[in-house]
């Protein structure tokens, strides 16, 4: 019921939002240039590595040593504005109707951040990861680490359709007032590798 219920809300909203889509992606052109979307690889169902897709918010911009420069400092003005409408994640849209993601899960994280996980922690990964999740309505880029995949449990732990109805419904409430969102990541915390080596 969850996947039926994924696929059909995954075409509707990409019929709904087409105009902001297509808006969004004049804007990302002509502003950023190309490519429109980031891509990056991500761990979803059963830890399987699949391709996140974003509109792309920051510029290429990297040092003399070709790493590119911390996300501050790349992220313009019209990146900065779509990420506070949170423009940037409809583009996941597709990774839902792909198979993917599901509209409701664990935020799909980085790769390199999966020899890091305790056994319990692991457990996000036995569903689809989500475009907005648990976590992510009680706290959001608040939270520290801890506590994000503490709730990516729970949520396994406790997943439902009455649930996930819960969390769409607070998460557009969430984003219309713009709550607990961080603009610039790297100015928020520390990625969760480099927070488990330093405690290790």
């Amino acid at each position: 019921m969850k996947r039926l219920f994924d696929i059909f809300a995954g075409l509707l909203l990409l019929c709904l939002f087409s105009p902001i889509l297509l808006g969004v992606a004049i804007v990302v052109r002509v502003k950023l240039g190309s490519p429109i979307l980031f891509k990056q690889k991500r761990v979803g169902y059963h830890e399987q590595i699949f391709t996140l897709f974003k509109f792309r918010t920051m510029t290429n911009e990297k040092d003399e040593t070709g790493n590119y420069l911390p996300d501050s400092i790349r992220l313009t003005k019209v990146g900065l504005m779509i990420r506070r409408l949170s423009l940037d994640e409809l583009p996941q849209l597709l990774n839902v109707v792909k198979g993917d993601m599901s509209l409701v899960g664990p935020r799909p994280l980085l790769v390199r951040y999966l020899p890091y996980y305790s056994l319990e922690e692991r457990k996000r990964h036995s569903v689809r990861p989500g475009i907005t999740g648990y976590a992510q309505v009680e706290g959001r880029n608040q939270l520290d680490w801890n506590s994000r995949l503490g709730l990516d449990v729970k949520y396994v732990e406790n997943m439902s359709f009455g649930l996930d109805l819960r969390i769409i419904f607070k998460t557009i409430s969430k984003t219309l007032k713009r709550d607990g969102i961080a603009n610039v990541p790297d100015q928020q915390m520390l990625d969760f590798d480099v927070e488990r080596r330093m405690k290790a």
